[in-house]
C-alpha cells in the first residue's frame, strides 16, 4: 500500500509541475509594473508574479516571528516550572503510611 501512496504522491507531484509549467510558458508576455516618480519595471509576468510571491512569503514570515519567539520563550518557561517525576512522588497531598490512633 506505501508503494502505490509513493506513486500517486509523484503522480501529483508531476500534475503540479506541469501545470505550473504550462501556465509559465502561456505568460511569457512582457508586463510593466509602475513604482513611484515615473520608474517602472519591465519583465515577463512569471517573473513578477514570481517575485511578488516570494515578497508575499518574506512578509509573512517577518511578521510571524516575534509571535513564534514569545510562544518559543513561554514553553521554555513552563517547561523549567514544570515539576519533575521525582518532585511527583514528595508531594504534600501524600498520606503519611501510618494515619489514625
Amino acid at each position: 500500500m506505501s508503494t502505490f501512496l509513493q506513486w500517486l504522491r509523484w503522480v501529483f507531484k508531476a500534475a503540479v509541475f506541469i501545470l505550473l509549467f504550462a501556465f509559465a510558458l502561456n505568460n511569457r508576455d512582457d508586463v510593466s509594473v509602475s513604482f513611484l516618480w515615473g520608474y517602472q519595471w519591465r519583465a515577463p509576468m512569471v517573473l513578477v508574479l514570481l517575485t511578488v510571491f516570494a515578497l508575499g512569503v518574506g512578509v509573512g514570515v517577518a511578521g510571524m516571528v516575534p509571535r513564534w519567539w514569545r510562544q518559543r520563550r513561554l514553553a521554555q518557561q513552563a517547561q523549567r516550572a514544570a515539576p519533575t517525576p521525582s518532585d511527583k512522588n514528595e508531594s504534600p497531598n501524600t498520606f503519611p503510611e501510618h494515619y489514625g490512633p
